[in-house]
């Protein structure tokens, strides 16, 4: 019985943290010129991720771009 409260708190949690990351993970992309559908390149294994990590520890544009103004320093 405890389980399935943790199991249900678990996927609750997974459900609750799911849109908040898409949209950081979107405004990130956005900060490099890049669109946020990109983040469905984290659905291929290694190769994806790698790639994913590459784009989002790069610098972000110091001027506008195509998906708006720079974020305030």
């Amino acid at each position: 019985m405890l389980y399935q409260v943790g199991s249900y708190v678990s996927w609750a949690f997974s459900l609750a943290t799911l849109i908040p990351s898409l949209a950081v993970g979107a405004r990130r992309l956005h900060d490099v010129n890049k669109s946020g559908w990109l983040q469905l390149l984290g659905l291929i294994p290694i190769l994806g991720w790698i790639y994913l990590i590459y784009i989002c520890a790069q610098p972000g544009d110091t001027g506008d771009n195509k998906y708006g103004t720079a974020p305030a320093n």
